[in-house]
């Protein structure tokens, strides 16, 4: 079944080759500003479906692979997942490239080609085990190998200097970064832009110095070695091999995509100076991962290009542009200075000199305030001397935007007040989105019919809120009973789908009340955990109890080194375990932990939700992509003011969701008076009952104090205010359940979250990029031609040899 994939996959590979190609000889003529998209992550998922979509071929090599005997979906099922991202920064990524590609945009993505991914999870005894995700075992019909473009990065030595004071980087070890491109169709159009991902591979030829001392094994151990680079997704940090391991592999992106854009640029504009650079080219920053592309760029201009430091910082201050994903001081992202001074020399000295000069703006600015700079300097001391990505990035680039209109505030008001004060024009708004067309054609087929029947055309899956519409059909009976039955449908594949390659029996007629994302303490799985535990002590005190059945579904990954998140999974397979081997529950109550949460598994889980669970502690949550991908599927939200949720909650009206929980004046209150835990606990019988389970060991009696650590956190420091949002998650719980018995109330609220999404596609996010940041604008490809071998050797032309 596998070759006969792989043949799907290469005949649809064939077909995108003409438009691939034909995509860059029109940004070779008409000449477009580039934009150059560089993230640590890009979660695609599976590529077979979208393409076929975006191609339009899906129905075509449905009925051929039919007419061969082969069920298409079993094919589908073939493909892995690629396993370039983890999480919601991953996600947008890759709904910023379909959407770019979508509205025709000329750009490219970086990344690094992970061999391993993140992790493949297990679960075992209730515990996470991470196994390697062998995502390449088989290979990737969809990427193409481009050793012609391999690139040169450098780590470790010494900075020389010569009697002019120029500097050059020497003894340096050194690794190749290869490349290999994945195409990016967009929808319905002729557009196809590339995914550039780098792997690591050691030289070829070993050091003669090893050589020469007979060394043989340790040049192969240090191939090796280098090539661990690109092996996984995020190190383990708390290791200090990790940690290092982590900042190679961010300054291995940077250092090969910097190359490789300077290149494109002289081989496209061979008789401009660089200076012209800001004016051809834009370099974005998704995250701080690749904020040393900054000093990077500073370096090859002075140091190899020999270009005077003021014109150089010009050029750097006008290509960079950055997207803050952060909400919480606890993110902000930091090298010690002592690694980065050993791993790269020469950029620690690059930085110090962005410092210097920034200094004198600040002096400049504010004469009489020597606090300012200390606190707005790249270097900082946090119990060991760091340096601040954040405030490199902000310094260097000529837009900072955050991902909810929530979070830019804080960025502006609280976070980066200084540098907002300083450069108030710089921050700006840029709330996420995500690509209906993965998110809704090719998950949901059965809504996506419902709606085009509707609206009675297909210009809605480029332009989404012309889902407003269907809020003409709110009184329409008919329509909305067709809504449920598309839900109804969804649950039943989905229950199929677990029966089928889990083992787990599903009750399709009960609640799906839904969290999945990455399991961190400030998502507050322990909440839905916490409301299995205490409808299940409702039921064994009074088993005739009236409910309507729940089925609460948690998924996602704990960091491998993250010991609570760990210790979370397991308390959430304890507690499912005891409901589940409990009579009393059949048919009305079950909680199931959804290992290996992903991609493609959330295409099956998201369309069959009932219940979006959203539930941060106010304060911690940039944006979230997870809670507008719910909200387009018809999954109403219980959901925390914090985030993208705001914006959610402003679109479709706060009787149409299921709100609770502390404002952030309330949080910052109780921080600020001193929060307490046992305060709510005390008060809250039901709370205190499943608290002093969890203490005690009913929920895994062979070690009665296995969760006694976690008990105490609760406790007394429950950092995310679980304690303090329990009540008012329970009265919203309460709604949710009284809403559901309405079918036409909740059959409203349905077409009203549908209706409302429209907003929240990364078509309108990524045309905002365009407009105000990037100063980009769309090129019409037009009709493709065939594969033409001479445009092999271009620097922006794909091969389909």
């Amino acid at each position: 079944m596998r070759d006969f994939y792989v043949a799907l996959a290469r005949t649809v590979w064939e077909q995108l080759c003409s438009r691939w190609i034909k995509t860059q000889e029109v940004y070779a003529t008409e000449d477009p500003k580039m934009v150059y998209f560089l993230s640590m992550e890009f979660f695609m998922g599976r590529t077979l479906k979208n393409t076929m979509l975006n191609v339009d071929t899906a129905e075509a090599l449905d009925e051929a692979m039919y007419q061969l005997g082969l069920d298409i979906e079993e094919l589908e099922e073939m493909e892995c997942d690629a396993g370039l991202g983890n999480g919601g920064l991953g996600r947008l990524a890759a709904c910023f490239l379909d959407s770019m590609a979508t509205i025709g945009l000329a750009a490219y993505g970086y990344g690094i080609r992970y061999e391993n991914g993140a992790f493949h999870q297990m679960i075992k005894d209730g515990w996470q085990v991470e196994e390697p995700d062998e995502w390449l075992l088989y290979g990737n019909p969809w990427e193409k190998e481009r050793p012609e473009f391999t690139r040169i990065v450098q780590f470790y030595g010494r900075v020389m200097r010569n009697h002019l004071d120029q500097c050059k980087w020497v003894d340096t070890e050194t690794i190749c970064a290869l490349p290999y491109e994945v195409p990016i169709p967009g929808y319905r159009n002729q557009t196809c832009n590339t995914l550039r991902l780098w792997s690591a591979k050691g030289r070829k030829y070993f050091d003669t110095k090893i050589i020469h001392n007979n060394d043989y094994i340790n040049a192969i151990l240090g191939r090796n070695e280098a090539e661990n680079i690109s092996r996984v997704l995020y190190p383990i940090e708390s290791a200090f091999e990790g940690k290092e391991l982590q900042l190679k592999q961010e300054y291995f992106l940077v250092s090969a995509t910097l190359q490789d854009i300077l290149y494109q640029f002289k081989s496209s504009y061979p008789t401009y100076e660089l200076f012209e650079l800001p004016n051809k080219v834009v370099i974005h920053i998704n995250d701080t991962h690749p904020a040393l592309a900054i000093p990077e760029l500073l370096r090859i201009l002075v140091d190899i290009e020999c270009m005077d430091w003021i014109d150089a910082w010009d050029i750097c201050s006008r290509v960079f542009t950055h997207t803050n994903h952060v909400s919480q001081v606890e993110c902000l992202k930091y090298w010690p200075l002592d690694m980065l001074q050993r791993v790269l020399p020469r950029h620690v000295e690059i930085i110090r000199n962005i410092d210097y000069h920034f200094k004198s703006v600040i002096n400049r600015r504010w004469p009489s305030d020597e606090n300012r700079f200390q606190r707005m300097s790249i270097f900082q001391e946090i119990n060991e001397p760091v340096v601040s990505m954040d405030h490199l990035c902000i310094i260097g680039s000529h837009f900072v935007n955050g991902v909810s209109i929530f979070q830019t505030n804080h960025l502006v008001n609280t976070l980066f007040k200084d540098f907002a004060d300083l450069w108030p024009s710089k921050f700006t708004n840029k709330t996420n989105g995500i690509s209906p067309r993965r998110w809704l054609l090719v998950c949901n087929p059965g809504l996506t019919d419902l709606i085009r029947t509707t609206i009675q055309s297909d210009d809605w899956v480029k332009n989404l809120i012309m889902l407003n519409r269907l809020k003409e059909k709110l009184n329409d009976a008919n329509f909305r009973n067709r809504l449920i039955l598309i839900k109804q449908d969804n649950k039943n594949r989905f229950v199929a789908y677990m029966q089928q390659h889990r083992n787990i029996q599903l009750n399709p007629s009960s609640i799906f009340d839904v969290h999945v994302k990455r399991v961190l303490e400030y998502k507050r799985p322990l909440l839905p955990c916490l409301y299995a535990i205490t409808m299940y002590n409702r039921l064994k005190a009074n088993p005739e109890m009236k409910m309507c059945p729940r089925t609460i579904i948690i998924g996602g990954k704990a960091a491998p080194g993250y010991h609570m998140a760990k210790m979370i999974i397991k308390l959430i397979n304890s507690v499912a375990r005891m409901i589940d081997f409990d009579p009393i529950t059949t048919g009305k109550l079950k909680l199931i932990f959804l290992r290996n949460y992903r991609v493609s598994l959330a295409e099956r889980i998201i369309p069959a939700t009932d219940l979006s669970e959203q539930i941060p502690c106010v304060g911690t949550e940039a944006s979230g992509t997870g809670n507008m991908k719910f909200m387009l599927n018809g999954a109403l939200t219980i959901g925390t003011m914090d985030g993208s949720n705001i914006e959610i909650f402003q679109e479709v009206g706060h009787s149409n969701a299921f709100v609770f929980g502390r404002t952030i004046e309330e949080v910052n209150y109780l921080r600020k008076t001193g929060y307490n835990p046992m305060r709510y606990v005390s008060s809250n019988p039901e709370l205190r009952l499943c608290l002093d389970q969890i203490r005690d060991g009913y929920y895994c009696p062979n070690e009665p104090d296995l969760f006694k650590d976690l008990y105490n956190k609760l406790v007394t420091e429950d950092k995310f205010m679980v304690c303090a949002d329990y009540g008012d998650y329970m009265r919203a719980q309460a709604e949710v359940e009284s809403a559901y018995k309405d079918e036409v109330k909740w059959s409203k609220m349905v077409l009203m979250n549908i209706a409302a999404a429209g907003k929240f596609s990364s078509d309108r996010t990524v045309r905002e990029y365009a407009r105000d940041i990037w100063r980009v604008n769309p090129v019409i490809v037009k009709e493709s031609i065939k594969c033409n071998s001479e445009n092999n050797n271009n620097p922006r032309f794909c091969s389909n040899n």
